[in-house]
């Protein structure tokens, strides 16, 4: 995992561990995490959630799952409820559901995961072992990743929906080549989420996919905000530039992410760590002002001379 740059001295989080409890650090950071609503259902949702690509793989490892209790906790406490999963992420679906079944946590989550492989029997099959997993027998988001016979799939998922088995479904891809497949999709079938990359690495997206989504009514989430970690190596050793405080950004990891929540298409946002400190960090990049278009064109030129 790349070490973040730039520290969150103001969360009074020490690097590797907690400092004091977790409820006390919450409260002296003062976290009250924006929402944006999901267009089909005008349900609201906090705008930083969480991933589990790498970071929840870790089996049956009580050491490792320790601090990521602890981050489902800082998710929570700060206002956040979004998990994302699937079933390629290895024991990733299992751990989560271990884990917020060991804290009760099922009522603060939102939790969505992913359908990937061919064939409506191989497709339940997979989606009943992931409610399983998750210890769910409603889930809020299915999604079919990658597009991978997405016509098959989204027939089940909208039987699913409607008996109550899901509560939203969704296409997610991480490829701009994918884009203009994900548009028809979303101008010709009933979509509620759309999830896809975007970040100051990886724009693509806001040209017309991201704004399209806002058109046809599709909440956003988006993955890799960090660009696969390839954003903080290009500003290692570099300070934070003095007129970010104009935004209320205080790291890199909320520089890189509240560019990504001044996209008003985006709903939210989900980056992954095993790391409660950093979950707390990214969880302040949802709160306070993000910045206008002429500061993001000064992100993004800033960010290009380094």
């Amino acid at each position: 995992m790349i070490k973040r740059r730039t520290f969150v001295a103001g969360l009074g989080i020490a690097g590797g561990s907690l400092a004091f409890p977790l409820a006390t650090s919450i409260a002296k950071a003062g976290i009250k995490m924006d929402r944006r609503r999901i267009p089909a259902s005008g349900e609201a949702l906090p705008v930083v959630g969480l991933g589990t690509w790498q970071s929840f793989d870790v089996g049956e490892v009580m050491e490792a799952r320790a601090p990521l209790k602890d981050v489902l906790h800082a998710l929570i406490d700060s206002g956040g409820s979004v998990v994302d999963t699937s079933p390629m992420y290895g024991s990733s679906e299992t751990v989560l559901g271990d884990l917020v079944a060991e804290i009760d946590a099922r009522k603060s989550l939102f939790l969505a995961s992913k359908v990937w492989t061919r064939g409506a029997d191989e497709g339940k099959a997979q989606m009943e072992a992931t409610l399983a997993k998750l210890r769910v027998e409603t889930l809020d988001l299915m999604q079919i990743h990658n597009l991978l016979d997405w016509k098959t799939h989204l027939k089940t998922l909208r039987d699913w929906k409607q008996t109550g088995r899901i509560r939203y479904l969704g296409l997610t891809h991480y490829r701009s080549e994918a884009y203009g497949e994900l548009a028809r999709l979303i101008k010709n079938e009933q979509i509620d989420f759309l999830q896809v990359n975007y970040s100051l690495a990886e724009p693509e997206s806001a040209r017309t996919l991201l704004p399209l989504a806002a058109d046809r009514g599709v909440a956003v989430i988006v993955n890799r905000p960090f660009a696969g970690g390839q954003l903080f190596p290009r500003v290692r050793g570099m300070p934070l530039p003095g007129w970010a405080s104009e935004f209320d950004c205080a790291t890199w990891a909320q520089f890189f992410l509240k560019f990504i929540l001044a996209q008003p298409a985006v709903t939210c946002v989900i980056p992954g760590t095993r790391r409660p400190h950093y979950m707390l960090d990214n969880a302040r990049a949802g709160t306070g002002r993000l910045p206008d278009a002429s500061m993001q064109s000064r992100m993004r030129e800033y960010l290009q001379s380094l």
